[in-house]
């Protein structure tokens, strides 16, 4: 049995893994069902995991993949998800300097696409190296540090008031 693969490990990654969830999801019940559906295929593929590999980054690496492919059975269902569309809960922020302008930041966070956010959130909030980000999110060390570099000018950008349209996306 892996030494780093206990249920105390697991119960310490878990609000950072809800944490990263709601970033992506931006619903609380959704970013939960992610991370329960996140730990439940961790526990069910532990075999398939490498030995060495950081279990933090395992777990956000299989999180970030559901995620996706979440986000692409959303897509397929669209015509059926415009049926149940949210509305959008603008909350009046106070007038404190500093309270504007977190809330410009986030809301200038919140218009990256996903694949910026959540590098954004490994490298910065959760304090992963380069390397594990790469690892997580399974793209060469290069392309993180190329999108990362990406989204701090948009974010930047963002809460300058400037309207950053995203680059077209190359699909394979």
């Amino acid at each position: 049995m892996d030494p780093d693969f206990t249920d105390d490990a697991l119960r310490e990654v878990i609000p950072r893994l809800r944490r990263f969830a709601v970033s992506l999801t931006r619903n609380a019940s959704s970013a939960d069902d992610l991370v329960q559906a996140c730990l439940e295929r961790a526990l069910s593929r532990r075999a398939s995991r490498q030995a060495g590999t950081d279990l933090r980054a395992w777990l956000f690496s299989i999180l970030y993949r559901l995620f996706l492919d979440g986000q692409r059975r959303a897509q397929r269902y669209a015509g059926l998800l415009t049926l149940f569309g949210v509305g959008s809960d603008e909350d009046s922020a106070p007038s404190a300097e500093d309270v504007v302008m977190t809330r410009s930041a986030l809301d200038g966070f919140n218009q990256l696409p996903p694949e910026q956010r959540a590098l954004l959130l490994l490298v910065t909030v959760e304090g992963l190296s380069y390397q594990e980000a790469a690892q997580a999110l399974d793209v060469p060390i290069g392309t993180v540090m190329s999108r990362l570099s990406r989204a701090r000018k948009a974010l930047r950008a963002l809460t300058d008031g400037k309207v950053v349209r995203p680059p077209l996306q190359v699909l394979k």
